[in-house]
């Protein structure tokens, strides 16, 4: 637990800031980096990334519940134009609008799930509820109607011409958190399709490449018709490749199978996992920093980096005493490693997996 808690340590005291007082509470934002410019930016990804590493660091944290509500206040705060329910993705306000993110919203929704586990909702927050509306409007403003999928944001129509309900980010399929807004609402059945419809997508597009590697973002008009966005999608022009979007889903897709058992997500990692052990010659630090969907590495991305390698320990722990070597190597390459803020907070978060201290509402410590 050391490494957890010193790399916790020093990650809320580099990213987690004050952000003033509203109704007599302290807020708290994630900052965007460390430089001046990125400093004074808030994403809502950050938010809900912190809001899960402060709920499962409680028990080493005697600040950690001020801390997440203080996290949850600024997101309150922060509202999207489109739906109030959801978080404006940028702070201060950004020029592409004040709408939500899809991820964002999912993880402090997921977040506030545990707290409800970890603190009861009896005190100031009644994380439950909070929970509930924010799944609401998750539900109402991000899933697609037909697609049950996950929307980029509550900017996305429906039936947008570009943008639309079968457009997802692969790293959207948070599997682990539609269950857990199944266990929540009660409404188990909806969030059940979205599981079936988002494994649908993933096993179509990893039925196309051997690597198991699935792109930044995805597009098509059906289930069955899924495949890759191209170059300049939306980010840039490695929308169509394994980047810095998919480069979470390991992670995403590792932690339920890890916590739940789920055997459609069990082999979709294990493809991925078994792959870039393979690719890498058994050494972790040749996890270069993207791909290509055949497996050849990016131009320009031939470098180490917390944010591609810790998401594969998380896919090594499906993988028994066959990957024990490789999840190893892959831990002491991150474990101490510093680099800025997405990397350290998706790092954090797979440590938090690969040492034991991630759970979810099954699987939470009594």
């Amino acid at each position: 637990m050391l490494t957890i808690e010193t790399f916790y340590t020093y990650w809320k005291s580099t990213y987690v800031a004050a952000a003033g007082v509203v109704n007599g509470n302290q807020l708290y934002r994630v900052k965007f980096g460390k430089s001046t410019s990125e400093s004074a930016q808030t994403v809502s990804e950050g938010q809900g990334y912190g809001m899960l590493i402060t709920v499962m660091m409680a028990g080493k944290d005697l600040t950690a519940q001020t801390t997440f509500d203080g996290l949850f206040r600024y997101a309150r705060a922060n509202p999207s134009v489109n739906d109030s329910r959801l978080m404006d993705w940028h702070q201060p306000d950004h020029s592409d609008g004040d709408d939500s993110a899809f991820d964002g919203d999912a993880d402090i929704a997921l977040a506030l799930v545990l707290a409800d586990q970890q603190w009861g909702s009896t005190g100031t927050i009644n994380y439950a509820q909070e929970a509930k509306n924010m799944i609401a409007g998750i539900s109402a403003s991000t899933i697609g109607k037909t697609s049950y999928l996950p929307m980029l944001g509550d900017w996305t129509e429906q039936n947008g011409k570009k943008y639309n309900q079968w457009t997802p980010r692969s790293s959207d399929f948070m599997l682990d958190n539609f269950k857990a807004y199944g266990f929540i609402t009660g409404n188990t059945a909806y969030w059940n399709t979205v599981v079936q419809n988002s494994h649908s997508v993933i096993d179509t597009i990893q039925a196309k490449y051997t690597t198991g590697l699935l792109p930044d973002f995805i597009t098509g008009t059906s289930l069955s018709t899924v495949t890759p966005a191209k170059a300049n999608f939306l980010e840039g022009s490695t929308d169509d490749d394994y980047s810095y979007n998919a480069g979470r889903d390991p992670w995403r897709l590792g932690v339920d199978a890890l916590l739940n058992n789920d055997a459609k997500s069990l082999s979709e990692t294990r493809k991925m996992s078994t792959w870039i052990q393979s690719s890498s010659g058994g050494n972790a630090q040749k996890i270069y920093a993207g791909y290509t969907l055949t497996g050849t590495k990016l131009s320009g991305s031939n470098y180490f980096t917390a944010f591609f390698a810790a998401p594969f320990g998380v896919a090594a722990m499906t993988g028994g005493e066959a990957q024990q070597k490789w999840l190893n190597d892959i831990y002491n390459g991150v474990k101490t490693l510093h680099e800025g803020y997405y990397e350290d907070s998706v790092n954090l978060l797979s440590l938090l997996i690969m040492t034991g201290n991630y759970w979810g509402v099954n699987t939470f410590p009594k």
